[in-house]
């Protein structure tokens, strides 16, 4: 039984053959479209989410699976102060396969111990979002065509967000990936993945605190917003929430052939007529995503062979 609780659990190899079969289901959807008939997938999200969890749900029904879960732990036994190590022996007797969002670091691999199913991360508070990285590493495969010898820029909060830690241990796999850290002092990169991460791969990377500087020379500039959930001064975050705002003046200055990504949701990072440019391929990305994640629960469940 495996499970996906960081993007290190699966090999470069088992990533390759997850975006191939990705490839695959988004090329004939209709081939696979009863794989899963039968089999339910639980999602259990602690916290909102809209992408993420209707992403999923999507991936199920479209494998022709079935769907439980909760999207508000208010809703569950949760509220009555059940632990999540309960939950999952609970939720497994009726599942085949889980897909957990909690907001605290380590929740998703409690209940991967406890799991008799596989148990899918969907987000553990500022640390790992797995499927997001594969959405992400999904999206510039497709439309890059290799995972290496690209200059990518991360661009907002680097402190908090998760899914700028998960798609850096994921790139670092690949040879030749330069990093831009773009980002006020305050939302830098956590110390870990400057060293342990990126200056144990030996990948160069570089921390910048404007965006004009770099964005002439990326291949891949991922977008993040400033998150107001994960600051305990308000006053910080009205501070820093405008800091980097990407719009048309400045996509005018990036390469044609330049592609932005943003995990969603935007706030006002992004200006609505950047939409508009076809190097804006951040609502691609969704779609993308139910691809990976389709991908995933058929490697999950053992059914990546069965078509």
């Amino acid at each position: 039984m495996r499970h996906l609780i960081s993007p290190q659990d699966f090999s470069v190899e088992e990533i390759d053959e997850l975006l191939a079969l990705a490839g695959r289901i988004k090329a004939d959807p209709k081939k696979y479209s009863h794989v899963c008939d039968g089999l339910k997938l639980a999602t259990l999200f602690y916290e909102p989410s809209t992408r993420t969890r209707l992403s999923f749900e999507t991936a199920m029904i479209n494998l022709g699976g079935s769907i439980i879960g909760f999207s508000d732990a208010a809703n569950s036994s949760v509220s009555k102060g059940e632990t999540v190590a309960d939950t999952i022996k609970i939720i497994s007797i009726f599942a085949d396969i889980i897909a957990i969002r909690h907001p605290k670091e380590g929740a998703a691999l409690v209940a991967s111990q406890n799991a008799s199913v596989p148990v899918i991360n969907a987000g553990d508070g500022g640390h790992q979002h797995p499927t997001q990285t594969l959405t992400d590493l999904n999206t510039i495969y497709s439309l890059k065509g290799r995972l290496g010898g690209l200059k990518v820029g991360f661009c907002g909060d680097l402190k908090f967000g998760r899914t700028v830690h998960s798609l850096i241990n994921a790139l670092v796999r690949y040879p030749d990936n330069e990093f831009v850290l773009i980002s006020p002092d305050e939302l830098r990169v956590p110390s870990y993945i400057k060293n342990e991460v990126l200056g144990n791969s030996g990948h160069k990377f570089t921390e910048v605190d404007k965006l004009e500087q770099v964005i002439g020379d990326l291949d891949i500039l991922y977008m993040t917003r400033v998150q107001k959930e994960r600051f305990f001064n308000e006053e910080d975050y009205i501070r820093l929430k405008d800091r980097f705002i990407l719009d048309a003046e400045k996509m005018k200055i990036a390469s044609p052939e330049m592609l932005v990504l943003h995990p969603l949701p935007r706030v006002n990072e992004i200006a609505v007529e950047v939409d508009s440019d076809p190097r804006a391929v951040y609502f691609k990305q969704v779609e993308f995503g139910v691809y990976a994640r389709m991908a995933l629960i058929l490697m999950l469940l053992g059914l990546d062979k069965e078509v």
